[in-house]
């Protein structure tokens, strides 16, 4: 009988799926131009409150989702490479590494956004906080950034389908789903830490979720129509 096991709460599964969405998006509406810009700039602002609720989420909520439980040393890194140590029932530390990448760069993009200036039809809320020169080099990181989010995005990708095909795991399903389903004979495979480690989802964390989330928003929204 398999061991079921909740790796993901719910909060980190819309937030995963949330940005996901953010992210088309913004892609969509910037190739778009125009009047699209504007949604592309409140999609921004949505996935700037994600990010943030995420790096705090990493902090606070529940075992999986914590930064501290799935961000490797270099030591248990290399450890892993080269198959000397186990692997997580979350993320291992070479999808940790990506994680942590994407959120860098979803968060560069959304922040530089915020400054940012494309001489036809945007300008960010905070572009006149600064100057000229700030407003340009900003810019151009906004758009060099968005080059280096598709490559991380097409490695993600790769991963999920690389693991599926050539190792039988399916990593979208319990990012739908929250749990992880380990056949007793599959068990030595994974590290015992966190075998014995469930992540909570009850409705406390999940109302704390939402009320960290709401906050941010409103904050957010504050500063960037004050």
């Amino acid at each position: 009988m398999k061991k079921i096991i909740r790796v993901w709460d719910l909060p980190i599964r819309l937030f995963h799926w949330l940005l996901t969405i953010c992210i088309l998006a913004s892609f969509i509406s910037v190739k778009i131009g125009g009047n699209a810009m504007e949604i592309h700039a409140r999609v921004g602002y949505c996935a700037l409150a994600l990010i943030i609720f995420r790096i705090c989420w990493g902090l606070i909520g529940s075992y999986h989702a914590r930064f501290i439980n799935f961000i490797p040393s270099p030591k248990s890194f290399f450890s892993y490479v080269f198959g000397k140590s186990k692997a997580g029932l979350g993320h291992n530390p070479l999808g940790a590494l990506s994680v942590v990448a994407l959120i860098f760069s979803v968060g560069l993009q959304a922040v530089t956004g915020l400054f940012a200036n494309d001489d036809i039809s945007f300008e960010g809320p905070f572009a006149k906080y600064v100057s000229n020169n700030t407003v340009s080099f900003l810019t151009s990181i906004h758009h060099l950034n968005e080059t280096v989010l598709i490559i991380l995005i097409a490695l993600h990708l790769c991963a999920i389908l690389f693991y599926y095909k050539f190792k039988g795991e399916n990593l979208v399903k319990p990012m739908i789903m929250g749990d992880k389903e380990i056949d007793p004979s599959e068990e030595a495979n994974y590290s015992p830490a966190d075998l014995g480690h469930a992540s909570g989802d009850g409705g406390l964390q999940r109302s704390l979720a939402l009320f960290l989330l709401s906050l941010i928003a409103v904050i957010l929204g504050y500063f960037i129509t004050a």
